[in-house]
């Protein structure tokens, strides 16, 4: 008997449900769109492209959430951790990756599986019968959106996204910038200078903010009504809520040192993190904007060391989708009134790329049991992937759901730990050490069968 699993949509969840359901013996063909039907923010057709920031974020698996699914999807044999680690690029304590060779790998990685097929072209329509996950991601096309939004009865929430600048490197002035992780953070001289910094005096902040302000946006379609995700606030928006909030945010001047002038502390520091591998491109960090292209450069060279900046790219805004999941999905992430139909990625409403392949990575696994003919309960909410799908599923309040990065908040509490911040690192520690632990636990029965 041939067990065919179909996935649409070729991105961080596609690609991850992908891997592990094609591992566990299931034929699995992808539903790739690109590069036929192109969309506002990719550039290429390859499965797994990155196309907001490079970055993962932390990769710290016993103080930090995000770092703790990075550890859970290791010990997983999860395909989107290989490949990011395989392409690792210098950034403190975060796990930032050479953006086109990481989608490239993770391309050659799925074709080359003799489990996986791949079938560029648009999915339009709710299949009827088989096995499906829909991994589209938020930028969903326009007929599998209505077709949805038919199915569920009413429209997809949704919320505008933002995507930060991309520098050439040889275009920035080092006679003005330097290279420094915030705290000299890393193990090696690489990791202490991951970061290129750009330092402002206190006039030069106020006439930043000032341009800023004045530069124009732009503006939504009459009807759109979305909201922001706040884990990507445009810079104007962030500026716009008081004068003070990037300098208490992405542009903080804390823990950097400049060696240009050692004794002069910066009122802001711009920070630009490695895009690529050969440290060709930088992006700007947090500087996601809505600003019109030609109102950007001259917002951004008003930076000291980018004011002879080119851009690989430019920032932009689009409009994100992502289902209302605590009324429309089941706790094993079926639609409710569709169940031969499983969500996957961004478009559930978690936020983030590790977040996004996370779960795929147990909608991948959940499909292929059910197709081997048996059962896999959801991982305890004890652990990160658990906590995640326990949230989307039912654990968050329908009414006010939106999207949502894993945090320590989504954790049932520790008994017997200190609370506020003095017990903090204790109390995040006692997290991490009991989700490996009941994550592995979770992994066991499912290693032995295979």
């Amino acid at each position: 008997m041939t067990h065919t699993l179909h996935i649409v949509g070729g991105g961080m969840a596609g690609s991850e449900a992908a891997w592990q359901a094609a591992n566990m013996g299931v034929q699995v063909v992808i539903h790739e769109m690109r590069p036929k039907v192109g969309t506002f923010a990719h550039q290429t057709g390859l499965l797994g492209e990155m196309v907001c920031s490079n970055s993962f974020r932390s990769d710290d698996s016993e103080q930090n959430a995000v770092g703790l699914l990075h550890w859970e999807m290791r010990a997983a044999n999860g395909l989107i951790m290989q490949t990011a680690d395989k392409h690792r690029l210098p950034a403190g304590g975060a796990l930032a990756v050479d953006r086109d060779p990481f989608a490239q790998s993770v391309t050659d990685a799925l074709v080359a599986h003799p489990n996986i097929s791949v079938d560029y072209g648009e999915i339009t329509e709710l299949p009827d019968n088989g096995h499906w996950i829909i991994a589209t991601g938020p930028l969903t096309s326009s007929a599998l959106g209505q077709a949805i939004a038919a199915e569920t009865g009413a429209e997809a929430l949704a919320f505008f996204d933002a995507i930060a600048p991309i520098v050439y490197f040889d275009s920035i002035d080092m006679s003005q910038a330097w290279m420094q992780s915030r705290y000299d953070k890393g193990e090696t001289e690489e990791e202490r200078t991951a970061y290129l910094n750009c330092p402002m005096t206190k006039e030069q902040y106020e006439a930043f903010i000032d341009a800023l302000l004045a530069a124009e946006k732009t503006e939504f379609h009459e009807g759109e009504t979305a909201g922001y995700f706040d884990g990507c606030l445009p810079i104007e928006v962030m500026a716009e809520r008081g004068r003070e909030t990037l300098r208490f945010g992405p542009m903080k001047p804390v823990g950097l040192t400049n060696p240009h002038a050692p004794d002069q502390k910066p009122y802001a520091v711009v920070q630009l993190r490695r895009d690529n591998k050969l440290g060709t491109l930088y992006n700007i960090v947090g500087f996601q904007t809505k600003m019109k292209y030609g109102a950007q450069t001259d917002v951004f060279k008003r930076i000291p060391g980018l004011q002879n900046a080119n851009f690989a790219r430019l920032g932009g805004i689009h409009r994100n989708t992502f289902l209302n999941s605590p009324t429309l999905l089941t706790a094993d992430m079926r639609l409710r009134s569709r169940p031969n139909v499983r969500f996957a990625g961004q478009i559930t409403g978690v936020e983030g790329y590790v977040e996004s392949a996370a779960m795929g990575l147990l909608a991948g696994r959940m499909a292929a049991t059910e197709l081997l003919g048996g059962s896999l309960d959801t991982p305890p909410n004890t652990t990160a992937m658990g906590a995640l799908i326990t949230h989307i599923t039912g654990g968050a309040e329908a009414k006010t759901f939106q999207p949502m990065n894993v945090n320590f908040g989504l954790f049932p509490p520790v008994e017997g730990l200190k609370g506020g911040r003095r017990g903090r690192k204790d109390r995040y520690k006692a997290y991490t050490d009991r989700a490996k632990a009941d994550w592995q636990n979770w992994l066991a029965p499912q290693s032995q069968a295979a």
